[in-house]
């Protein structure tokens, strides 16, 4: 196994062997298995195509990696069949809680799925080497996937046709013809780096300090935040539980520190004592130090070459959206390159994923670095701004919105998308074009379950050909969440995002929305 030393392995592969041929011809390579790049892997194989993934590691990496999975992700593996699993074997949480200075209790607290009658729960709590077991399982019944450990990426050469990717494992190196290449090779991608790419945005300059604990103990499953706390003066703290008795607690440490020394369990121990108490007993797990950015490139798609998660966005971890970013990046490509390959829309449609994929990443971006400023002011009047904030929140309701301790991942609106169709009314509430579509209950199941992974058409009491028509009629809830009245239809991408709606739709406008939605111009 070629582990190294400063990467510690979760769950062992073994090293794939080199292909028999120097030179192959495939239609997509996925470079990276990590749960962007498998949730890809499965998407693209539940549709039919032939996906080959190389990662450079033989193994599934553990340590303090993501563990905090929102709503909107979890609707995506589950539309993928791996989100009961997941749910399973995580932490489910709904309730979050802000600690101001040596006060003992929250100043407030906050649900995070207001709408209610949802399959899946707000968020679930569960270690990354976790959720990439289940994809790699899930992955495993489908002779259409070939995941290659321990293969790296050495260059890659991109043509109008396609791209030439250089492959080495052990001492054999190989090449492979690719129409499209997905990079999904995480924030040092080898993908971006041999093509000259780069990243555009801020970095902070701070550090943060997880220490992933084990032990043992009844404590809520909520997250806690802490803004000046005395156990870290001056700095911020975050608790989270995991599956298995593991613990994430996260630790601003201010800037100019040592970060070799910041890791050693000796120091580490006093800022665990120090927030749960000195008799706590507890086993380290993973320590670690992270400065992050919110960074992006200038685009994600570069001719058959596509970038996707931190490949192609950075943002702190502080509101989960990172990795929950880089799984709706997967649902929002997958069925696009799906009619690309199957030969129903033209290539000329990854332009929308281009145009949507950043504009969710803008706006991770800015919600990450507002929660980074109001986190950790700079100056005194920006101090004395989030004191007086928090000051308010305890006591106000309408200030609790302004406290930025990392606003927690909800699904993006593609509000400016060019595959939705405007509104003819200006009465509509409900989704409206270019977001995800509201789960609820719908006859015995629930109507994320139903819509499937094709064009689908919401109704109320009216029916059209061409497209599978799901009537709500008889669910007062979902036609309240859709503001569908009677005669009205709402029609829905494969990736369960609404691209139009009519109060009083006709086959023509139908199908001309669909045309729009699948980037075919009149």
């Amino acid at each position: 196994m070629s582990a190294k030393p400063d990467i510690p392995v979760w769950r062992p592969m073994g090293v794939t062997p080199a292909p028999s041929t120097r030179r192959e011809q495939m239609p997509t390579l996925i470079v990276g298995a990590g749960p962007v790049g498998l949730t890809i892997a499965l998407d693209l194989a539940q549709r039919g195509h032939h996906v080959t993934i190389v990662n450079r590691l033989d193994f599934v990496s553990a340590g303090s990696k993501a563990i905090c999975f929102a709503k909107r992700t979890l609707d995506i593996w589950d539309r993928l069949g791996v989100g009961a699993d997941i749910v399973a074997k995580g932490v489910i949480w709904e309730t979050g809680k802000v600690f101001w200075g040596d006060r003992p209790d929250p100043i407030y607290q906050f649900d995070l799925l207001p709408v209610k009658n949802q399959k899946m729960p707000a968020f679930v709590n569960i270690q990354q080497y976790h959720v990439e077991t289940i994809l790699i399982d899930a992955l495993s019944a489908y002779k259409n996937v070939d995941i290659r450990w321990g293969h790296s990426v050495r260059d890659i050469a991109v043509g109008e046709a396609g791209a030439k990717v250089h492959v080495a494992v052990g001492d054999t190196e190989y090449f492979v013809d690719a129409d499209w290449v997905i990079a999904c090779d995480g924030a040092r991608s080898t993908v971006r780096t041999t093509m000259g790419l780069d990243f555009e945005g801020r970095v902070f300059e701070d550090n943060f300090l997880i220490a992933d604990i084990k032990m043992k103990g009844e404590r809520p499953s909520e997250r806690w935040f802490w803004f000046d706390p005395p156990f870290n003066p001056g700095q911020s703290a975050l608790l989270h539980k995991q599956p298995d008795d593991v613990w994430r607690l996260d630790f601003q440490l201010g800037w100019g520190i040592d970060r070799e020394a910041a890791v050693k369990p000796e120091n580490v121990e006093p800022y665990v004592r120090a927030m749960l108490g000195d008799d706590v007993v507890f086993e380290p797990e993973w320590y670690s130090i992270y400065t992050f950015q919110c960074r992006r490139m200038s685009r994600f798609v570069h001719g058959p070459v596509i970038f996707a998660g931190d490949a192609a966005h950075l943002v702190s971890p502080f509101g989960a959206r990172g990795c929950n970013g880089g799984v709706a990046d997967a649902d929002n490509l997958c069925w696009k390159l799906d009619l690309i390959l199957s030969g129903k829309a033209p290539p000329a449609l990854l332009e929308s994923y281009n145009t949507e994929a950043i504009a969710a990443a803008d706006e991770n971006i800015r919600h990450s670095s507002r929660s980074t400023d109001f986190m950790s002011p700079k100056s005194t009047p920006a101090i004395a701004l989030r004191d007086a904030v928090l000051q308010l929140a305890s006591r106000h309701p309408f200030a609790r919105p302004m406290v930025n301790s990392g606003r927690l991942s909800t699904a993006v609106s593609y509000s400016a998308s060019p595959l939705s169709t405007a509104d003819e009314d200006d009465d509509w509430l409900g989704v409206p074009p270019g977001t995800p579509a509201l789960d609820g209950p719908l006859g015995d199941g629930w109507l994320l379950g139903q819509v499937g992974t094709e064009f689908s058409l919401l109704t109320n009491g009216i029916d059209f050909a061409g497209l599978k028509n799901l009537d709500l009629s008889a669910s007062p809830i979902l036609c309240e969440r859709f503001d569908l009245s009677p005669g009205a239809a709402c029609l829905v991408r494969p990736d369960q995002v609404v691209a139009a709606r009519w109060r009083h739709p006709d086959q023509s406008k139908i199908e001309a929305a669909q045309r729009r939605a699948c980037g075919i111009t009149p």
